[in-house]
């Protein structure tokens, strides 16, 4: 007598965890922020004279400090975390119904893949689903592995390989020159700046094809993601974030060590920085390679930090009111996502507003600030009316093979 497993099916809103939720709402906003203050407002494409002069003003200067310190790759490590958690989640489940978490996964990461390539090559070159989805498939190779065995890939994947290529890029044989990444930022800002829609969306597929399988960033990006993916997975298998009353001892450790210690590391990065930009570098190729891994450790940390005041804030009655909030958003992440970049384009691109290049970095942070409440306001109305973000459903509905 055979006994059938229940079918995967996607989790009833009932089941999810309200804090992930909101926690990934508040990664999902200092992630937009960040890509409005370097991408779609065009400071990584400006000449440098141009950028000098959006930023130098004091109070600009003061809006890229507190940036650098509290925003850059801190949210990216603190949405990828939460990746890797729901993949723990979902390998939970499945194996409480005592099915395989493998072919809905894959069919769950064929679909991302689909909507990265899309947004990627339509949209915006930064996109990071389908980075997302490629370093999701190669989860699976992880998910038996023991917590010691994670925690050495860890270190590998966040301390030594992307130092290593970056080092390799360089200085290795066959280093790429700078000035020919340079010219294809400046063709990017060319296109982008175009009031053609087509000359615009054409500039940005052409330069994510002339560097996408040229350049060592998408290996870079790919194990950091990785990474911050395995973090998740072991934070998921221990249930740091499902009995934060258990942890709690725990996760004050985690926030204390990860201000202090981050903290320090993030300032030593943020003057490493500075140096750099008027030209000075380490004495030696060894001591860069070192600064840059001590850097991404300073991000892990003050990005676990954040995760843990956020956890142990939740727990009190009063601020779970406030943080509640952002639980809407986090439910809709991907249509969120998708969403600023829509919104990015009709506000920064020539054939929008064409602010591109001319708005000082502060200016940036407040439109991607207010954008984001307002993305607040229609995920709480939208969700009032539906169980999915419209995006959500087709990622589902797609996954599963029928209308969810």
């Amino acid at each position: 007598m055979s006994h059938s497993s229940p079918p995967a099916h996607p989790v009833p809103s009932q089941e999810r965890v309200e804090m992930v939720d909101a926690l990934r709402g508040f990664a999902l906003c200092g992630v937009f922020v960040s890509n409005s203050f370097l991408w779609f407002g065009g400071r990584n494409l400006l000449p440098p004279a141009q950028l000098q002069a959006l930023g130098s003003p004091l109070p600009e200067l003061v809006t890229g400090a507190l940036f650098l310190f509290f925003v850059a790759h801190k949210f990216l490590n603190l949405f990828g975390f939460l990746f890797g958690l729901g993949f723990s989640l979902q390998l939970s489940r499945a194996e409480a119904r005592g099915t395989s978490h493998v072919p809905v996964h894959l069919r769950r990461m064929g679909v991302l893949l689909g909507f990265g390539a899309a947004h990627l090559l339509g949209l915006w070159m930064g996109d990071i689903l389908h980075l997302y989805a490629l370093a999701g498939l190669l989860l699976l190779l992880f998910s038996g592995r023991s917590d010691r065995a994670l925690w050495r890939w860890v270190v590998v994947l966040l301390g030594v390989i992307p130092p290593g290529v970056l080092a390799l890029q360089l200085w290795g044989p066959g280093a790429a020159a700078p000035a020919h990444e340079s010219a294809l930022r400046a063709e990017l800002l060319a296109a982008l700046s175009s009031d053609s829609v087509w000359t615009a969306q054409a500039g940005n597929a052409r330069y994510v094809w002339r560097t996408w399988f040229s350049s060592p960033r998408v290996l870079i990006w790919l194990t950091l993601i990785l990474g911050r993916f395995l973090l998740g997975l072991l934070a998921g298998r221990h249930r740091l974030l499902q009995d934060v009353e258990r942890h709690r001892p725990l996760l004050r450790r985690i926030l204390w060590w990860g201000l202090g210690l981050g903290g320090l590391l993030n300032a030593g990065g943020l003057l490493a920085f500075q140096l750099r930009a008027q030209g000075l570098e380490p004495a030696s190729h060894a001591g860069l390679f070192l600064l840059m891994a001590l850097q991404e450790l300073g991000y892990v940390l003050l990005g676990a930090a954040y995760l843990a005041g956020f956890a142990l804030l939740f727990q009190r009655e009063r601020w779970r009111r406030v943080l509640a909030v952002l639980s809407p958003v986090g439910r809709m992440a991907l249509t969120n996502y998708l969403m600023q970049t829509v919104l990015s384009l009709c506000l920064y691109s020539g054939w929008g507003l064409g602010l591109i290049g001319r708005l000082p970095p502060s200016h940036c942070v407040v439109i991607a600030l207010g954008l984001f409440a307002v993305q607040v306001l229609l995920s709480h109305a939208w969700l009032k009316y539906y169980r999915f973000g419209p995006a959500e459903w087709l990622w589902r509905s797609l996954t599963y093979g029928s209308l969810r």
